[in-house]
């Protein structure tokens, strides 16, 4: 029996697909009271997601309008959500005064953040990750916002421990993922001192055809570079899954802060990834690195997570087959890589 591999031309379907609503969605969507605000919109989840926000408004029948906020550096990002009825608006979340100044809304998702470049920019990094984060909270007091945050903020984990748990110490390593932790601190403190409710979405990793460790994997096994072994193994899960799983995480919020891990069911072996693609490619992989059994990587347990919503729509299977499909047929790359082979902290 062959698995169902849905057939994506370009990105305007790519981007249709991924943001397609379920009818549980929908369901939320029709629940919710007044405008939903998503603060950093223009990053690469962010655009499916307030696309899904707004096509799910539209089958719900709501009144509801969804509203992205960025700088809008690309105005493409601006164009293309003007014409699924998201209204956009450019704002600097670090302005104090432009994010007093935004709409009034109880459900806001909170997706602003920086990672790569940190080096060299840790103060823009730390500005960005806590003064835009406090700026939102006191912006949004009551409110419920579902607040991005990352699974760089356990230690690393062995393949054989099954991945960190949202009961365990955070233990960020570097300065992006200590910034990520002072992140959700600011979002805790508030939520406490005002009984905002915020749901802490720790994410790793979000699969796009266009980027993540599935894509990162394949081009370097179809360009016959190597592919590095020394972390062994990862999580992945279908970004169409994650918009989803953030919408109904509305539910999720609390106060005093609640965290949640996001990703994928397998700790997948990054050597059985490689060979997948080799095998689709009709190439040998290259490998470089110490392969060890007990080599540490970002593995998250998100056993919690799929008690709550069910398994991914999309298997770990059909992912590999999508993204094998589009790179050979050299569909294009954001050129982000995500830099999964890396445990020193520094992006």
């Amino acid at each position: 029996m062959k698995a169902y591999v849905p057939a994506i031309r370009n990105e305007e379907e790519l981007e249709d697909f991924m943001s397609a609503p379920s009818d549980r969605v929908v369901e939320r969507i029709k629940a919710v009271k007044g405008d939903i605000v998503v603060l950093g919109v223009a990053g690469k989840v962010g655009v499916t997601l307030a696309m899904m926000l707004a096509k799910a408004a539209k089958r719900a029948g709501t009144k509801s309008a969804v509203y992205g906020v960025s700088r809008f550096s690309d105005p493409k990002a601006k164009e293309r959500l003007a014409t699924f009825g998201v209204r956009p608006l450019g704002v600097d979340l670090l302005d104090p005064a432009q994010v007093a100044a935004l709409p009034d809304s109880e459900n806001v998702f909170f997706l602003a953040g920086k990672k790569f470049g940190t080096i060299g920019a840790q103060d823009l990094t730390w500005a960005t990750n806590t003064i835009a984060p406090a700026n939102a909270a006191q912006r949004y007091k009551g409110a419920r916002i579902v607040a991005y945050s990352t699974g760089c903020v356990y230690d690393f984990k062995t393949a054989a421990s099954g991945g960190a748990l949202e009961l365990e110490d955070p233990n960020p390593t570097g300065e992006y993922a200590q910034s990520t932790l002072g992140r959700e601190r600011v979002f805790e403190y508030y939520s406490r001192k005002d009984g905002t409710k915020v749901c802490q979405f720790r994410l790793n990793y979000a699969v796009d055809l266009r980027y993540g460790v599935l894509r990162d994997i394949a081009d370097r096994v179809l360009e016959g570079k190597p592919v590095d072994l020394s972390v062994g193994s990862l999580n992945c899960i279908w970004q169409g899954d994650v918009l989803e799983r953030t919408i109904l995480s509305l539910d999720l919020c609390e106060s005093p802060a609640r965290a949640i891990n996001i990703t994928g069911p397998e700790t997948v072996s990054i050597r059985w990834l490689a060979e997948e693609f080799g095998r689709r490619f009709g190439k040998a992989p290259v490998f470089s690195g110490n392969e060890r059994a007990d080599s540490k990587a970002y593995l998250a347990n998100a056993a919690a997570s799929f008690a709550l919503f069910g398994y991914p729509s999309l298997s770990l299977w059909t992912m590999i087959d999508m993204t094998a499909a589009w790179v050979a047929s050299g569909g294009p790359s954001l050129g982000k890589p995500t830099h999964f082979e890396q445990t020193d902290g520094k992006f």
